[in-house]
């Protein structure tokens, strides 16, 4: 029986280039596709596919948030988590929202059949460049972790005393997503508060000092504004 894929990415040439790898399989077949992340877990209750291949950064709702609400929901369907920037925070926050699969977008045609067929038989398969992002990690674990390019913009829109809501707008990312990025701020800043992540910023240099009274305002008055 062949293994059914449904495909989430938001750039058509990509789309397509993936669909064209898998199809030359005769053991897989492409049951749906999407372009967000939303549709991606409607599709995924409406088709069952034993697998999903979807990109980490997608419009409305982000490949993270969607593979935790696909593994909670449907945990018998896989997940393969595609991207074309990899970082190890990025590599473990797809291993915890569930992934079984993680691939750079420049993976050959049978790595990609591969990782999907493994993915299918409850196997992981993660490219050898996110298993040195993983090392890299859990080696630095111990020490103070920089933040993503991602998180450093959410932290920068804190300081600028925007709520959850306004952020999610802005990134064009789900709330819920927003407030995985900011619990990861406060973990790795060793912080328990908007308003000391806020006064970090400051600290880091990523914001001017103008701003930073508007941002502990903000965060003072609504701690997880939303």
């Amino acid at each position: 029986m062949a293994v059914h894929v449904l495909i989430a990415e938001d750039h058509a040439v990509v789309r397509q280039g993936l669909r064209d790898f898998l199809s030359l399989d005769d053991d897989i077949a492409v049951a749906g596709e999407t372009t967000n992340g939303r549709e991606a877990v409607r599709l995924a209750r409406e088709l069952s596919p034993d697998v999903v291949l979807i990109d980490l950064m997608m419009p409305v709702m982000d490949g993270i948030e969607a593979t935790e609400q696909i593994r909670r929901e449907l945990p018998e369907v896989r997940v393969v988590v595609l991207t074309s920037a990899l970082d190890g925070a990025s590599v473990m926050a797809a291993v915890r929202a569930g992934a079984t699969g993680f691939l750079l977008k420049t993976a050959e045609a049978d790595e990609l059949r591969h990782a999907v067929k493994a993915a299918a038989a409850g196997r992981t398969h993660v490219s050898s460049a996110a298993v040195a992002r993983l090392v890299d990690q859990v080696t630095d674990a111990t020490r103070p972790e920089r933040l993503t390019e991602r998180e450093s913009e959410v932290l920068v829109m804190l300081a600028r005393g925007k709520a959850n809501k306004e952020i999610a707008r802005e990134l064009r990312i789900g709330q819920q997503t927003v407030k995985t990025y900011v619990s990861h701020i406060f973990d790795k800043l060793g912080v328990h508060s908007r308003t000391q992540a806020v006064t970090h910023a400051l600290r880091l240099g990523l914001v001017p000092s103008a701003e930073l009274a508007r941002g502990i305002a903000t965060a003072d008055e609504y701690p997880w504004s939303a």
